[in-house]
Formats: C-alpha cells, sequence, structure tokens
C-alpha cells in the first residue's frame, strides 16, 4: 500500500474518531483545555499565584523530588521532573519564583494516576523553582535551586 495513503486513512480516521467523540459529548472543552484558572497564569507573585490557585499554606515535604540542573545553560529550554511520593497525588503546579507570571505548568491526575510529570520549563533567571502539590485535600511544597547563566526568557 502506497505509505502517502495510508497515511490519509490514519488521520482521516482518527479525525473522524474525534468527531463521534465530540458530538456524543464524551470531548468537552473543560476536559481538553487548561482547567487551571487564568488569574493564577496571569498573577504576578508565588503569593498572589497560590491565593489564585487556591492554596493558602502548603507544608514542606521531602516526600517531593524535584529533579533539575543545578546550573541551566539556556534558559528557555530548563528541564524539569518532580516525583511525588505522597499517596493520593492529585495535582502538581510548579513554579518559577522569579518569572514575570510564576506559574508555569499545572497538571492534575485522575483514577489513582503516578504522580510524576516530566517537562521543560523557560526561566527569566536566576530562581527556585517550586513544585506545589495536592494530595488528599492538603497540599505540599518542596523548593531547588536553578542558576540561569544565559538565554532566559527575561533576556
Amino acid at each position: 500500500m502506497n505509505a502517502l495513503r495510508r497515511n490519509v486513512l490514519k488521520g482521516a480516521t482518527g479525525a473522524g474518531a474525534v468527531a463521534v467523540a465530540v458530538a456524543a459529548g464524551l470531548i468537552t472543552p473543560a476536559r481538553v483545555l487548561a482547567a487551571t484558572p487564568r488569574a493564577a497564569f496571569d498573577a504576578k507573585g508565588v503569593p498572589d499565584t497560590l491565593k489564585a490557585l487556591g492554596i493558602a499554606s502548603p507544608a514542606d515535604s521531602k516526600d517531593i523530588t524535584i529533579k533539575a540542573p543545578d546550573i541551566a545553560e539556556n534558559g528557555a529550554v530548563v528541564p524539569v521532573e518532580v516525583t511525588s511520593g505522597i499517596a493520593g497525588t492529585s495535582a502538581i503546579a510548579i513554579l518559577a519564583e522569579k518569572n514575570a507570571s510564576p506559574l508555569v505548568a499545572g497538571f492534575d491526575f485522575q483514577g489513582g494516576a503516578q504522580g510524576f510529570i516530566s517537562t521543560r520549563i523557560k526561566m527569566a533567571n536566576t530562581s527556585m523553582v517550586r513544585a506545589v502539590v495536592t494530595a488528599g485535600g492538603k497540599t505540599y511544597t518542596a523548593a531547588k535551586e536553578v542558576k540561569v547563566t544565559i538565554g532566559g526568557c527575561g533576556g
């Protein structure tokens, strides 16, 4: 079979499946798009960001591991992994404290998913990278300093 034809058929089948799911109401914008409040991404400081997320005062936890480079050579692409060893983890948010908008990512977990994320973030300059974990109705936090040498999102 021709490779182009195969790719067209795969794409058409996938698009058809999505269209059926949308028509049946199985996929809605709230399930597909970010459900994090817009105010949290627009907040200008860590306290305002936590307030917008509905978090009063997270407790420090040694059960949260942040794996990030000590020195990021390029602030535009900083690899970050967060692992939560707290049972019942339902959400993880990542904040870069000195960014103009500290909240850089938010992840929700369902159905007993493992509390682990791996992503790349943008950092303006040297600051603390903070993970905020929600588990069992409580919030916990851990932080790690990452030094940015060049090319942060601030210039």
